[in-house]
């Protein structure tokens, strides 16, 4: 991640925006990409989501060191072991003036558990949503569940009334091209509205002035430009074009670093890539003769010991990666150092096991 240093020096003053020092600033944005729709539920990818949560929320929010916290809830409580019940906070205001209450929660989760709802399966659990009563709302789960709150997070809120007025109760979808209004207008709670949006030119997003949280930023306005090429997008961040990119390819770190104009952020993602086996009793369906030798565990170990993953780090990732030995990284809640290991590789001890297994 890398950002120029000038922006650096406005986030550097946020500690001085409560006594109204900061200057308030336009942050140029350069993504790596562009976002599917403008509809949140139109597309479950991450970062798609992440664009729009400054958009719309959700009942719940992650902190910076993720951790779960109140957002358009204030509370919750389980009132049974499959009902939860969530109090709302009130006095929340939409972009268009509408206040937010329990039928906006209870229409988007209808909406986003929909059939035809593209993340339908970020909800694995849910069962239904009830209206208690303007601010209370109970959501019933299949079963003993500990994770709602987790996949609550990007499950954000609409308003009801808009959905309504602009037939746009049913999910979008833009894996398949089905659209409503919802895909190019929006109306959430969020601390930035969308002004205007050119797809694939330009996408503006201003401070929302009356949300109901205290911002910790002193921006005022987004220009989010998706630049796909790595080699333009770097150009632009080092003629001061883009003020930042989210996304900077690792064998331009060193030139990005070398700027005096510049500032490079680097952190490990919480995402893991890893390989899986194919574990059919076959391999192939028209062999007739041969099993899957993935099936023998000796195999599965002997690859797995025959992949230098350190090499991997060193020279593929030019050591910004880490290897890990586990599927959940250390940020995430639930990481267990004790299960982050790896057998070390051995090539011999590889050639062996495949040699035992014949």
């Amino acid at each position: 991640m890398s950002m120029k240093r000038n922006l650096l020096a406005a986030v550097a003053a946020l500690s001085m925006l409560a006594g109204g020092v900061a200057e308030a600033k336009t942050l140029k944005w350069g993504a790596g990409r562009e976002i599917a729709s403008l509809d949140p539920y139109s597309f479950g990818e991450t970062f798609t989501l992440s664009v729009l949560n400054h958009v719309y929320e959700g009942l719940v929010r992650y902190t910076g060191d993720l951790k779960i916290e109140p957002a358009l809830a204030e509370s919750w409580e389980t009132v049974s072991p499959t009902v939860w019940r969530f109090h709302l906070r009130k006095g929340v205001k939409f972009h268009n003036g509408n206040a937010f209450t329990a039928d906006d929660v209870v229409a988007s989760l209808e909406r986003v558990t929909h059939p035809t709802s593209p993340l339908k399966g970020n909800l694995p659990a849910y069962k239904s949503a009830t209206k208690v009563d303007d601010f209370t709302v109970d959501i019933e789960v299949n079963g003993p569940y500990p994770l709602l709150l987790n996949d609550l997070t990007n499950i954000y809120i609409l308003d009801k009334e808009w959905m309504v007025a602009n037939d746009a109760l049913l999910p979008t979808d833009s894996g398949k091209g089905v659209e409503n209004y919802a895909t190019r207008n929006t109306n959430g709670t969020g601390p930035f509205k969308i002004e205007s949006r050119r797809a694939d030119a330009q996408t503006v997003f201003v401070v929302n002035k009356d949300w109901w949280d205290k911002p910790v930023h002193n921006i005022d306005r987004i220009e989010f430009t998706p630049i796909t090429s790595s080699a333009t997008r770097v150009a632009a961040m080092l003629s001061g074009e883009i003020d930042f990119t989210n996304l900077a390819p690792l064998q331009d770190l060193p030139r990005l670093t070398a700027s005096p104009d510049v500032k490079v952020l680097q952190s490990n993602e919480l995402r893991t890539v890893y390989m899986v086996f194919n574990m059919k009793d076959k391999l192939v369906e028209s062999d007739v003769t041969d099993k899957n030798p993935f099936k023998d565990k000796r195999v599965r170990q002997a690859l797995y010991q025959a992949i230098d993953a350190d090499a991997v780090q060193k020279r593929v990732m030019r050591g910004l990666s880490r290897t890990t030995g586990s599927l959940v990284a250390p940020a995430i809640p639930g990481y267990v150092p004790e299960l982050d290991k790896r057998p070390p590789f051995d090539l011999d001890g590889a050639k062996k096991l495949l040699a035992e297994a014949g």
